[in-house]
């Protein structure tokens, strides 16, 4: 029963045309389900009334989605655009629809004719964009230590400003040329190349000074946090 309601919505909003007058004899006898008179009118400027709860909507087509049976009105003016204030309506509530007037180039409408205007795509540059973002997501990977503490990717960072630097695992390697094993002091840095004394003392150095400002940071944060509990507290 409900499906002969369906055509029968279908064949009275077929039957009137831009004019909004009924059309001749042959068009009000095709039985036309609703969901292909309105998948034909989109772009084109539309009265709808609905039922059970009685409303008239008037505006233009924007779309007919035949996977949710939902149709959006836009009744912000007659050319299709994002800017608008649209409805959305459950095609089952639709009783019946008029064509006010047609699409705009509906003779001869092309992807050219399309609002919002529709632009050929630059494959290339998406790849090489698409390539950027993965390389540069697989970097910020490599550069993310598995498994160790907080300071020691705070050392690697700091590392990594000035040096190139890389993990073998849970160590530092720093400029293919010394190795800093947990805990990570100055005592557990290691050459990859016997004899490279000079790249071993460098990295040394720059090693205690990162943690002499790791635990300066720590300790204010200390401090501070203290601080803001006595104030709390009292």
């Amino acid at each position: 029963m409900a499906d002969n309601k369906r055509h029968s919505v279908g064949a009275r909003a077929s039957a009137q045309g831009p004019s909004g007058g009924t059309a001749g004899q042959g068009m009000a006898g095709a039985m036309v389900p609703l969901e292909v008179a309105l998948s034909s009118a989109i772009g084109a400027r539309v009265r709808i009334s609905t039922a059970p709860v009685a409303a008239t909507i008037e505006g233009t087509l924007f779309t007919a989605c035949p996977i949710t049976n939902l149709v959006a009105i836009n009744t912000a003016g007659g050319k299709q655009t994002h800017a608008g204030d649209y409805h959305i309506v459950p095609v089952s509530r639709i009783q019946s629809f008029q064509l006010l007037s047609l699409p705009p180039n509906a003779d001869g409408a092309s992807f050219s004719d399309a609002v919002p205007a529709l632009h050929a795509l630059d494959i290339r540059s998406l790849k090489t964009r698409e390539a950027n973002a993965v390389g540069k997501l697989q970097e910020s990977e490599a550069r993310r230590g598995k498994g160790v503490t907080r300071e020691a990717q705070d050392l690697f960072d700091a590392f990594s400003r000035t040096m190139p630097a890389r993990w073998d695992g849970s160590k530092i390697i720093v400029a293919d040329a010394v190795s800093i094993a947990a805990p990570y002091r100055p005592d557990d840095c290691r050459p990859l190349v016997a004899g490279d004394t000079a790249a071993l003392a460098r990295v040394r150095m720059v090693l205690e000074m990162e943690r002499k400002k790791i635990e300066l940071r720590n300790a204010s944060a200390t401090i501070g946090a203290g601080a803001a509990g006595q104030r709390k507290g009292g």
